[in-house]
């Protein structure tokens, strides 16, 4: 295969660019943390993506992680054509909506009623406002490296000192906004602790990725989750569980239970909308009932619980059975161990890849990887190396040094043995060696 991009992704995206801004509609898409130019997808199917030029790859983004069947899998493609011929929004009650909602409630037992929204993003910003309606208090904490969206006051990094202010991570976002949110290093109960003694009855919520994916992937330390669960709720703060990427793609429903979180509030994304524009968040009855019309926290949407993406979202979870989790749970652990032998036969250290489930991140840092700082260190010129010899010889990597790799369950032996092929031709190139 020759080198990625071809003539027509350089020519489409010169295009774009006089039109988008950078080209793009979500930043990492436009290769800046890689360098080059993005390839331009045309279609999608199974394992694979293919771009403009007609060049096929392994995907393991898989539209970081909404994908979890693969590309277009022809269940959910036939329920997206019938709901769609029926109306494509009504802005009024229907029959998919609860539907939908059932079978999540089903299968999350914290999630006792929910609201559909259109992102992420607006899950957990809702999720956030229902938290400060339900306690009376203003400040929200979440930890340095998680990503829940870029509604202004959740787009705040850690400031000087070990608990500082909200220090904004964008323009445009008003210093007093961010100074509402409180920052912690990830994986620090001695700094939870700290922060609680001293704000512990200001503080509204804390909001967290049981398995954050935005500073590569990085997992709780044993007894962190639950010992924040504690610490919050000891002090009247509510706990949010950010399952927008874990939810129903570590297991069959949202896994911050197995690992020792009691949240009061959840928000979901990703794979309950099958592909299609979904969020979704939800609790304890008590809670849910504070948003109007039932109470008095403010929320709505107009395409929020659209019909055509209420009948994805069946379809997918229709579809997850327990053959499924095994299929990504084979496939993952061994891309990650293909990973780690082509890195050692090639002799490039340090290399260090942390999994759990289908979820993987990628460091060229010494391991293991615990926080923000740690990840940090990862060599991002190595990675944009690594990222740009494995697109060349057709496996699609996150074009991003800190974000997730994502296995679909349509990842199966062809695809790893490709996966190996390229792996071990890119390390050789770290190397210095020829591929």
């Amino acid at each position: 295969m020759s080198p990625a991009p071809g003539p027509r992704s350089r020519r489409l995206f010169r295009r774009a660019q006089r039109s988008l801004v950078g080209g793009v509609d979500s930043p990492v898409r436009s290769f800046r943390a890689v360098g080059g130019t993005p390839v331009v997808i045309r279609r999608g199917r199974g394992a694979y993506l293919e771009d403009v030029d007609g060049r096929r790859y392994v995907d393991l983004v898989g539209s970081w992680g909404a994908a979890i069947l693969g590309h277009a899998p022809p269940t959910v493609i036939a329920a997206v054509r019938q709901a769609s011929a029926k109306g494509l929004s009504f802005g009024a009650p229907s029959p998919r909506e609860h539907e939908l909602a059932e079978r999540i409630r089903r299968r999350c037992p914290a999630i006792e009623r929910l609201r559909f929204v259109s992102s992420g993003t607006e899950a957990v910003m809702s999720a956030v406002r229902l938290a400060r309606g339900a306690t009376g208090r203003d400040l929200v904490v979440k930890f340095a490296g998680g990503y829940h969206g870029h509604s202004d006051g959740l787009l705040a990094r850690a400031g000087s000192g070990v608990a500082a202010l909200g220090v904004p991570d964008s323009a445009g976002v008003p210093g007093a906004i961010a100074a509402q949110t409180r920052v912690l290093p990830f994986n620090d109960l001695g700094a939870l602790d700290e922060l609680f003694r001293r704000e512990g009855e200001r503080l509204a919520a804390v909001v967290v990725e049981p398995v954050p994916a935005n500073m590569g992937l990085v997992p709780a330390e044993p007894g962190f989750l639950a010992s924040l669960s504690t610490t919050a709720h000891r002090h009247g703060t509510l706990v949010i569980a950010d399952e927008v990427i874990t939810g129903f793609r570590l297991r069959n429903g949202t896994v911050h239970q197995a690992l020792g979180l009691d949240a009061d509030l959840v928000t979901l994304g990703k794979v309950i909308g099958g592909g299609l524009p979904v969020g979704a968040y939800g609790g304890r009855d008590r809670l849910m009932r504070r948003l109007a019309p039932e109470g008095p926290v403010y929320q709505a949407g107009t395409l929020s619980g659209n019909p055509v993406a209420m009948a994805a979202g069946i379809a997918t979870l229709d579809a997850l059975g327990p053959a499924v989790y095994r299929r990504l749970e084979a496939a993952s652990r061994e891309l990650a161990e293909l990973l780690r032998r082509s890195a050692d036969e090639a002799g490039v250290a340090p290399f260090t890849v942390q999994r759990v489930g289908s979820m993987l991140g990628l460091f060229f840092a010494p391991g293991p990887i615990s926080d923000l700082e740690d990840a940090q260190r990862s060599d991002r010129r190595r990675y944009a190396r690594f990222f740009h010899a494995s697109l060349d010889r057709g496996v699609y990597l996150p074009p991003s040094p800190l974000e997730t790799t994502f296995v679909s369950a349509a990842v199966g032996s062809a695809e790893l043995a490709r996966a190996r092929t390229a792996f071990r031709a890119a390390f050789r190139t770290l190397r210095g060696g020829r591929p």
